[in-house]
């Protein structure tokens, strides 16, 4: 793992729910978790990484802490953070806003499956 630096960043975090696990984007698909316990471990104790290891999550991480306030550290100081040509993006986990994204996009499917049927139905290209 290559050292980094972070991007400067005028983020309002005020009304983001803090809890213990961080999820992480944009990082390398060459990062371990080994690299990822050297780069966030420094904030605190880690209880457990979860590395992306499929198509879908490759470049993605989740990070729990023992204590809301390392994550806290570990957001503050690693959220923009340059790391391998790339800038990691680091979030506090929202278990709630995934549900409604994945709603959301079930509903999108099912439109746009309605949408086809429709122009198949009526001859429309």
């Amino acid at each position: 793992m290559s050292s980094g630096t972070k991007l400067g960043q005028d983020v309002h975090t005020a009304d983001i729910p803090r809890n213990r696990i961080l999820y992480i984007k944009n990082l390398p698909y060459s990062i371990t978790g080994e690299d990822l316990y050297d780069l966030f471990g420094k904030y605190g104790a880690i209880r457990q990484i979860r590395l992306g290891n499929t198509k879908e999550t490759r470049g993605t991480a989740y990070v729990v802490y023992e204590i809301v306030n390392d994550s806290k550290q570990a957001f503050d100081n690693l959220n923009g953070f340059h790391l391998n040509e790339r800038y990691i993006v680091v979030m506090y986990h929202q278990p709630e806003k995934q549900a409604q994204i994945a709603m959301k996009q079930a509903e999108l499917a099912k439109r746009e499956e309605e949408l086809a049927a429709f122009k198949r139905a009526n001859d429309i290209a």
